[in-house]
C-alpha cells in the first residue's frame, strides 16, 4: 500500500494489522459480558474460562490466516469482493461499538438469551463470536492474502498470539480492569475502537471497489 506516493514499510504494515485486530476484537468492551457469564464459576473456573476463550480466539484466527483464501477459492470468491463485503461487515460493527452496544453480528437478543442457560461459555460464545467475530476474522483473511511468504505468515501469527495474549490478560483481570474503567470508561474505549474499525472497514470497501470497479482509481 502507498500512502501519498510513498511505499509503506513492512513493518508499518504489521504494526496496522496488530493495531486494527486488537480494535476489532476489543477485548475491554467484552469484558461486562464476561463478568456476567461467569458470575457463578469460582476464581479458579473463571481463569480457566478466560484461558480457553483466549486459546480459542487464537486458534480461531491463525485457521482463518492459514486457510482463509483456500476458502475464498473454493466458493470462487474474489479477493476484492471479499474486501468489500468483509470492510461493510466491520463498518457495521463499528457503527454499533460507536454507540457502545455489541453489534447483532456478534450475538443477537435470542442468543444471548440461549447463552444466558449454558455452563460452558469459554468457547461459544466468549470466544467466537464474541471475541473473534466475523470482523475480526475477515480482517486476517484480508491481510494474509497478499504475498505467502512464511515469513510473513511467522510475523502474523505471532501478532495474533500477542492480540490473544492480551485477549487472556483482560479476561484475567476482568473485574480488577471493571472496576478501574467503570462503565463509562468501557464504553470511551469501546467507542474508540469502534472509530479505528469504522476507517479499517472503509478502506477495505474502497480497495475492493478500486479493484472491481477500475473507473474509481481513475
Amino acid at each position: 500500500m502507498t500512502d501519498a506516493g510513498k511505499p509503506v514499510s513492512a513493518w508499518a504494515e504489521y504494526l496496522k494489522f496488530f493495531a486494527g485486530l486488537l480494535a476489532i476484537l476489543n477485548p475491554i468492551g467484552v469484558i461486562p459480558v464476561f463478568i456476567n457469564l461467569t458470575q457463578n464459576q469460582t476464581a479458579a473456573e473463571r481463569h480457566h474460562t478466560a484461558f480457553t476463550a483466549a486459546v480459542t480466539v487464537g486458534v480461531v484466527l491463525a485457521v482463518a490466516l492459514l486457510a482463509g483464501e483456500r476458502i475464498l477459492n473454493f466458493f470462487g470468491i474474489s479477493v476484492a469482493s471479499f474486501q468489500v463485503g468483509g470492510g461493510i461487515l466491520i463498518l457495521l460493527n463499528s457503527l454499533s461499538m460507536l454507540q457502545a452496544k455489541m453489534g447483532p453480528t456478534r450475538q443477537t437478543e435470542e442468543e444471548a438469551q440461549e447463552t444466558a442457560e449454558k455452563e460452558q461459555v469459554a468457547v461459544v460464545p466468549l470466544g467466537v463470536p464474541l471475541t473473534a467475530g466475523p470482523g475480526a476474522i475477515s480482517t486476517v483473511i484480508l491481510y494474509g492474502h497478499k504475498p505467502a511468504l512464511f515469513g510473513r505468515y511467522i510475523i502474523l501469527l505471532i501478532g495474533i498470539a500477542v492480540v490473544s495474549a492480551i485477549v487472556w490478560a483482560c479476561f484475567r483481570l476482568a473485574p480488577l480492569i471493571s472496576r478501574a474503567l467503570s462503565r463509562t470508561g468501557i464504553n470511551i474505549v469501546t467507542r474508540l475502537m469502534g472509530l479505528i474499525m469504522a476507517a479499517i472497514g472503509i478502506e477495505f470497501i474502497a480497495a475492493g471497489l478500486r479493484v472491481l470497479l477500475p473507473a474509481l482509481a481513475k
